[in-house]
């Protein structure tokens, strides 16, 4: 595991921004309360490692249920703030650390949604940011449960640094990790739940490896670090690929988790090294907004 970058041999250290976060890769079990206090164990654990920001995988504490078309899940679902909340809320005032938790929804208007709270170092809830783009493909049947997202894209000033947190089918999306970087983000993290089809072979190649190369692109072409944290083990006729990572504003992986187990990465990054990418590339300040108009019709090829 990396323990961070240094952005030039010559660089002064006092110029260093660092951050050290932490993903929580986990296996879910079909015992929220079981899982909830496990998730509690690895917060802690983290913690003491020297975790700043740690961000959980989505729908953290119960198993993926849109792989079914149709299921009861109501009950599953929770207010913000409600009970995960007001639980991972107090171990963010323990410790000082800032926690990223996706949960299940139901939001006032009795409406149901894929979320995210960030919660400060302090305890306090941000904004929720609601998943924009949900997909609707087999064995991912997310449009039958969850609405789209409707509170727009979020930047959370933190205690430790400027995050965005996109959900899992965001991740695909160039759209969304430039919009998300235009408004300050330093890292973008994607908690997730994704994985392999049981006796599926995709023709068309590795679906980890796109998986991965994607984030990797956003990081780039944007000058911030990502942080994709994802579920693992099987569930049903879902083999969960974890491979949770962190990568620099180069693309370059810094730490990567197990395929198959339960880990906690724990990586320290140098955001000054966004600067660097930024002014190196120049691809935010030689941009052409002018000519982008088309990408807000609606077309199909």
């Amino acid at each position: 595991m990396s323990a961070g970058i240094q952005i030039s041999a010559e660089s002064n250290v006092k110029t260093e921004k660092t951050v050290t976060i932490g993903l929580i890769q986990m296996s879910v079990s079909e015992n929220i309360d079981a899982n909830l206090k496990l998730i509690v164990t690895k917060i802690e654990q983290a913690a003491e490692k020297g975790a700043q920001i740690l961000c959980l995988q989505e729908l953290c504490s119960m198993r993926y249920f849109p792989q079914e078309e149709q299921a009861y899940v109501k009950k599953y679902a929770e207010t913000i703030p409600g009970k995960s909340t007001a639980i991972f809320s107090e171990l963010a005032k323990k410790h000082k650390i800032v926690i990223i938790v996706p949960l299940f929804e139901q939001a006032s208007n009795d409406k149901f949604y894929n979320s995210t709270v960030v919660i400060n170092a302090d305890g306090k809830l941000f904004e929720t940011y609601r998943k924009i783009h949900v997909p609707q493909d087999p064995m991912f049947y997310e449009q039958n449960y969850f609405e789209l997202g409707d509170l727009g894209y979020k930047v959370y000033d933190t205690a430790y640094a400027k995050i965005a947190v996109l959900i899992c089918y965001d991740q695909w999306f160039p759209e969304a990790a430039r919009i998300c970087t235009l408004k300050g983000a330093d890292i973008l993290f994607y908690p997730t739940a994704i994985g392999y089809i049981k006796d599926h072979t995709s023709a068309d190649g590795d679906w980890y490896d796109a998986w991965q190369t994607v984030q990797r692109c956003h990081a780039i072409v944007n000058g911030v670090h990502v942080a994709a944290v994802n579920r693992v083990g099987e569930e049903s006729e879902l083999d969960f690929w974890g491979g949770s990572f962190v990568c620099d504003s180069f693309g370059c992986v810094l730490a990567k988790a197990d395929n198959k187990k339960e880990e906690t990465l724990i990586v320290k990054i140098d955001l000054t090294f966004n600067k660097r990418i930024r002014e190196g590339w120049g691809f935010l300040k030689n941009r052409r907004p002018d000519t982008y108009m088309s990408l807000t019709e609606k077309q199909f090829i």
